[in-house]
């Protein structure tokens, strides 16, 4: 496999990474960005409109919100660090490519180093969010896949609108 060749899997790896976060992404409430101890991590919280991103607009007890508020503060301990050591990696990347010449080599040799940390992330987000989704009634579950597929509808449209192509 050529140098160039090697930067593009790399890269391909990164970006099916990050397309696989999407979810969490889309979770995340207007302004946040993440970070151990910001309280309001990848949706989490609750706040006076229902709280927990995601799960915003969902009626949940105040056990469940308890269990919900464990649960993620537990995970925001675990991907936290690593949400750093991505973003160092990503600033480390970026500096390669700020110089006059591009060194494809030590692209490639970052790019390898960030695509674990991206999964190892992906999985923790992943866990954390199955361990909320057990937290919910059947009744809740049905309530989020409404909205998800409400979202998704809004989502296609929004695609038209701009004549991009769906994602699946």
């Amino acid at each position: 496999m050529t140098g160039m060749n090697k930067v593009r899997a790399a890269a391909i790896a990164v970006a099916l990474s990050v397309t696989a976060a999407t979810p969490f992404a889309l979770a995340q409430t207007p302004g946040d960005h993440g970070g151990a101890g910001h309280g309001r991590h990848w949706g989490g919280g609750a706040g006076e409109r229902g709280g927990f991103g995601f799960f915003r607009g969902i009626e949940l007890t105040d056990a469940q919100k308890a269990q919900l508020k464990q649960i993620h503060e537990s995970a925001a301990t675990t991907v936290g660090p690593i949400e750093e050591q991505v973003r160092a990696k990503r600033q480390e990347l970026w500096q390669l490519n700020s110089g006059a010449t591009f060194d494809e080599a030590a692209a490639a040799a970052k790019l390898a180093e960030i695509a674990p940390l991206e999964a190892r992330l992906m999985a923790e987000r992943f866990r954390a969010r199955q361990a909320m989704f057990a937290v919910l009634t059947p009744e809740q579950k049905t309530q989020l896949d409404q909205r998800k597929a409400q979202w998704e509808q809004k989502r296609g449209e929004w695609q038209q609108k701009r004549g991009e192509q769906p994602n699946r």
